[in-house]
């Protein structure tokens, strides 16, 4: 995992500017601590920063095909999980390789393929490749969009990166946010190509841009379609354990310490035990993989159920662990620490965004900074929710029938911070627009049902919405800890076909992720394969509410935060006794403090 950088322009030479391609680069430190390098050309300039976890002494980057007069230089961020194969193949198409990395693997296949070399990965990914000899820039992010890609357009050309951060540090290129960069960002509907930043677009999950001298263009090389499901419950039950054994098996490989994220639910639990079994098939009977859950010092006695959160995750960690034989650790946070303003100021700058979930967001990255002491790669449970349908949203019969994005009747509208109505942002007619064409995207099967039609535009929205921003959250806090996380179950395989599985196979024992707690079973002790979704844990802590009630306060006096953000309705919530402060209340308290934390780090050109 990595951090890339850089740009590509007809209209100056790229050799004169070496300071500006270091200085992005720098920004990126976090992502790869380990090592950084630039490349320059007449017309492009590339930069790394490398977290090495295969081939440490090859794979440096960024990674040119000729040292002396390269052709084609690549700067790469992810992993490629069949770069064996990959290897093979195109060793016997004729290419020669040094290395043993991936990243060489990917430079030789564009080589091969050009930019049909996305439909030959399989992993998560990000990069871009300089052709020299074409003169032209190729961007790709992976099917999923695991690995983040930014790009902005520049006199001749265009920058990009993994973070916005680093496009900041170009000269061309100031942060700057407009009435359309608001919406997107406090909308909740997470759009994938507009930012909240002006100027500044993401490339598409399973797209690719290609930049030349006649211009701009983009494509997507993947996206979800709709196809018949031929198999009976037993046979789907089967394929899709044997796509997340292989999805699970594929990314266990590393040259650095591995572990895994176990939070006691089903889905972190299956792909534990998974990932343990094959170690032991790889090491021998006495391999112990390493396993970690997060938990407050307080949780056991202030644990309070809500509609995401149902039960307090520890004992089932614990068990769970010792079921599978981990070597498990609980990572137990002082809910005040979650307070401390450093950490706070770390998370927004690590996010590049004022939109985040506040002491979960903190403690997430604490979490991972722990995590970091042992281990430089984690594998996590994220997206079983969308595959198999666990959200509350897929059994929920009014968020079935709403015409809205059904995660807005859990956040409610209004808890992702009242906004200030003179900006007269229109939210309500944005979504509902965003929505219609949402809808518009979903691809169908004639003759469904309706309730298969319904449940198919709830499983599109959650795949290429709410996913999108909740591995944002994932990669964003990991990297800034200098830890890799990867995401079994978003193999494109797996996706696809649990996409295509009618409801009732979803749905057939009457509960929810039917098919994972089938293909699960003897994976996870009863008490895990059976109890209901459970969210990420947040504190119930009345001295985090009061201490997160004085820094709203505090937030409240800066007359930026007073512009933007509806007074009104955030006060009453500083009011309130800290013990009572609800969630969708103390939501807003938080997003104020990121708002707060926000401003002052970036210095944004309001443009409103």
């Amino acid at each position: 995992m990595c951090g890339i950088t850089g740009w590509a322009s007809f209209h100056s030479d790229a050799r004169t500017q070496a300071p500006v391609i270091e200085a992005m680069t720098a920004t990126l430190a976090p992502r790869g601590p380990d090592a950084e390098g630039v490349w320059l050309g007449e017309q492009a300039a590339i930069g790394h920063r490398r977290l090495a976890v295969i081939d440490i002494e090859g794979g440096v980057q960024p990674m040119a095909d000729r040292p002396d007069r390269p052709t084609h230089v690549l700067s790469y961020s992810g992993e490629v999980y069949n770069h064996h194969a990959l290897r093979a193949e195109l060793r016997a198409r004729g290419h020669a390789f040094h290395t043993r990395s991936d990243t060489e693997v990917v430079l030789r296949a564009y080589a091969e393929w050009g930019e049909d070399v996305a439909d030959h990965l399989e992993g998560m990914f990000a990069f871009a490749v300089w052709d020299e000899r074409a003169r032209r820039l190729l961007l790709v992010r992976d099917r999923l969009g695991v690995k983040p890609l930014f790009w902005a357009a520049i006199d001749g050309g265009l920058a990009f990166a993994s973070e916005p951060k680093a496009l900041f540090a170009h000269p061309e290129i100031r942060p700057r946010v407009d009435a359309d960069g608001l919406r997107e960002a406090y909308s909740l509907l997470f759009n994938t190509g507009p930012t909240v930043w002006s100027g500044i677009r993401e490339v598409e999950p399973g797209g690719l841009l290609v930049l030349d001298r006649s211009g701009i263009r983009e494509r997507r090389y993947w996206q979800l379609e709709a196809g018949a499901h031929a198999d009976d419950q037993e046979a789907t039950v089967e394929r899709v354990r044997r796509l997340v054994s292989t999805a699970a098996h594929s990314q266990l490989e590393a040259d650095v310490p591995l572990c895994s994220l176990l939070s006691g639910g089903i889905d972190s639990t299956v792909l534990t035990a998974l990932l343990a079994d094959e170690l032991r098939l790889r090491q021998g009977p006495d391999a112990r993989i390493r396993s970690y859950a997060v938990d407050y010092s307080d949780q056991a006695e202030q644990f309070a159920g809500d509609v995401l959160r149902t039960g307090h995750d520890t004992p089932y960690a614990i068990e769970a662990g010792a079921f599978i034989g981990t070597d498990h650790s609980t990572v137990v946070l002082d809910p005040r620490a979650l307070l401390d303003p450093e950490h706070r100021k770390a998370v927004v700058a690590a996010r590049d965004s004022p939109i985040g979930v506040g002491d979960m967001d903190t403690s997430l990255y604490l979490l991972f900074g722990e995590i970091r002491r042992h281990s430089t790669v984690a594998l996590s449970g994220e997206a079983a929710d969308e595959v198999f349908g666990g959200y509350p949203w897929f059994h929920n019969p009014k968020a079935l029938a709403a015409a809205t994005f059904p995660w807005l009747l859990v956040t409610g509208d209004e808890a992702a911070m009242p906004l200030n109505p003179e900006l007269d942002l229109r939210i309500a007619e944005f979504r509902a627009d965003t929505y219609h064409s949402a809808l518009a995207a979903v691809p169908h099967l004639d003759g469904e049902t309706r309730t298969e039609h319904r449940q198919r535009e709830m499983q599109h929205l959650s795949l290429t919405r709410w996913l999108r921003q909740l591995l944002h959250r994932k990669d964003r806090l990991s990297m800034a800890q200098g830890l890799e996380v990867r995401v079994p179950y978003c193999d494109h395989r797996l996706v696809e076909y649990a996409f295509n599985a009618p409801w009732s196979l979803k749905s057939f024992d009457g509960r929810e992720k039917s098919l994972l707690r089938a293909a699960g079973a003897g994976l996870a002790p009863d008490s895990v394969l059976h109890r209901p979704k459970n969210h990420y844990p947040a504190t119930h802590h009345p001295d985090y509410n009061r201490g997160l009630q004085d820094m709203a306060r505090d937030a409240l006096a800066d007359d930026r935060v007073r512009s933007l953000a509806q007074e009104s309705l955030i006060k009453p919530c500083l009011d309130t006794p800290p013990d009572r402060l609800e969630w969708g209340h103390r939501l807003r308290l938080e997003r104020v403090v990121d708002l707060a934390l926000w401003l002052d780090h970036y210095q944004p050109e309001l443009a409103l």
